[in-house]
């Protein structure tokens, strides 16, 4: 049998497993951080889920398949370790030369610029070919090298056994420790570097092991990207647009955050690629009153009049984000409205306490709750006059926000006189989003009613207990007592001019069957091909 090089004895193959656990390790970080470093200009939609763990799949198996015949050419530790080094440095690589292509990349995004998005969005997917093909060498490799070390051929299954068992162990670490600890605490980029340092030592120190010296020809490869690094990580991954100034910037466990700030003052909750706004605060008003908050302050004006301010008791949000609907709520209902806030992420919560208000300084009644909106909600005490639920934003909806059975459930967490209201997304010419979300409410509402958020691609739903006319509104806006909160007669006024008729669909989304990713992964594709996403920039695209 053919030599495997110096360490063919116990401890050798002892660091052999140790080599394979970090390799899987690292395979599995560099897979889920690639879809944050791609999420944060591209979102995290399936699409981009999709496209990432497709291709790392094809070069793994390129890695497979090179990494047997490569092995048996030159069965030896060193060939190795020092293949390791490559795909160290290479993943060390991945972030840093990344940069300057996501930088163009969030421009082109936020001017609508899709060839120059896609194309950047390719050329990011093509960094990993190299050092991931590498890292799926070493499985055959090391299977390879343990086989010829334990000198029995019969042992070859056992051998290969314990190898994948090895690694996946490793893929294990590597799934829970970027997303849960990593990436909320370092950011992506470290996280990149870090799984990378990690790798490097120890390949560095088993060709250490292996020649019995120093490998000391290797250490310009951490020097280059330190180098490289220094050059690249400066200033925020997406600029702030034209005028304005960046006033905070972090990766959550769930989310980019970017808080901005206009030259009037005004600030915006961004998340992600940046193409929505999901909260909004001014220093002297409660926002731009024609965006889609405001909306959500028509729900109860649906039911039968009169309907006097003081009938709304209490309101619960499900994807409060920095609290603008709280806020307007507040400023028209008063600071003893009692309000439940519930949001994922602890991170977006901390920036709307800190930015927009958000406070008990400013909202004493606001009980915010950092869980999953259906699991929360059904644990809140309830009644509730209005439940808002502005969770869906295409191309990340929730589908178990989505069904038959969710909307039971908010059902009976409403009063008698109760309403939902919901903000879901569209395209100017595809509304199948809000059809068959309209069609699913009215499996369990006798009434559904429909706004259109102008200059944005927003519509807001809103289910009543009681059966309801869409002309109850402009009654209700008539009856409105003379010293009624003009923030509430402006959204009465533009509800009622933005009112579109319904058209529900025969897809109803249940618990058993909700193909809610199936249809936004449409509408946004064909949004994309249809040549209008020039009105991205010129809407105001508040979600």
């Amino acid at each position: 049998m053919q030599s495997v090089g110096h360490i063919s004895n116990k401890t050798g193959i002892r660091y052999l497993y140790f080599t394979v656990f970090t390799s899987g390790m690292v395979t599995l970080a560099v897979e889920l951080s690639a879809s944050r470093l791609l999420g944060s200009v591209f979102g995290t939609s399936n699409i981009v889920w999709a496209n990432v763990i497709g291709l790392i799949l094809l070069y793994l198996a390129a890695g497979y398949f090179i990494g047997g015949r490569w092995a048996d050419r030159s069965p030896h530790y060193a060939t190795l370790f020092r293949i390791l080094l490559w795909s160290a440095f290479l993943s060390a690589l991945i972030p840093l030369a990344a940069r300057p292509v996501l930088v163009g990349a969030a421009t082109a995004v936020a001017s609508a610029e899709a060839a120059v998005a896609l194309g950047s969005f390719a050329s990011v997917l093509v960094l990993f070919a190299i050092p991931v093909t590498l890292l799926g060498c070493v499985s055959p490799f090391a299977i390879r090298l343990a086989v010829g070390s334990v000198n029995d051929i019969n042992q070859a299954g056992k051998v290969s056994g314990r190898i994948y068992a090895i690694s996946t162990l490793g893929s294990l670490m590597g799934t829970f420790l970027p997303v849960l600890f990593l990436i909320p605490e370092l950011g992506t980029i470290r996280t990149f570097l870090l799984f990378a340092g990690i790798l490097y030592i120890v390949a560095w120190i088993g060709l250490y092991r292996d020649q019995g010296r120093l490998p000391l020809r290797w250490l310009w490869m951490p020097l280059v990207i330190g180098v490289v690094a220094a050059l690249v990580l400066n200033g925020p991954l997406r600029p702030p647009l034209p005028g304005a100034i960046l006033l905070y910037e972090k990766e959550s466990a769930y989310n980019y955050i970017q808080v901005q700030q206009d030259q009037a003052g005004n600030r915006y909750l961004y998340l992600n690629e940046g193409q929505g706004i999901h909260s909004q605060w001014s220093p002297d008003t409660f926002g731009d009153n024609h965006r889609t908050w405001s909306f959500f302050l028509t729900a109860p004006y649906y039911n039968t009049p009169t309907v006097p301010p003081d009938r709304v008791q209490s309101l619960a949000i499900v994807g409060l984000a920095a609290g603008t609907i709280a806020r307007q709520y507040t400023a028209v209902y008063g600071t003893d409205l009692p309000i439940d806030g519930i949001e994922i992420d602890a991170d977006i919560v901390a920036a709307g306490e800190q930015f927009f208000e958000m406070n008990a300084a400013f909202m004493p009644s606001l009980r915010v709750h950092v869980a999953d909106g259906r699991f929360m909600l059904s644990r809140l005490p309830g009644q509730y006059s209005i439940i808002a639920l502005d969770a869906y934003r295409p191309p990340y909806i929730p589908w178990h926000l989505t069904t038959v059975e969710f909307f039971q459930e908010v059902r009976e967490q409403l009063t008698e006189d109760g309403a939902a209201a919901i903000n879901v997304g569209r395209t100017p010419t595809d509304r199948r989003l809000v059809d068959a979300l309209t069609a699913t409410l009215l499996q369990v509402f006798p009434s559904v009613h429909a706004m259109d958020v102008p200059l944005s691609f927003n519509t807001i739903l809103v289910a009543t207990v009681q059966p309801t006319s869409g002309e109850n509104l402009a009654q209700n806006l008539a009856l409105l007592p003379a010293d009624a909160n003009a923030l509430l007669r402006d959204a009465l006024t533009w509800g009622i001019a933005q009112q579109v008729p319904n058209n529900p669909s025969d897809l109803i989304f249940t618990d058993e069957r909700a193909p809610v990713e199936t249809l936004v992964d449409s509408l946004v594709v064909n949004f994309l091909l249809s040549g209008q996403t020039e009105q991205i920039s010129s809407s105001s695209n508040a979600e």
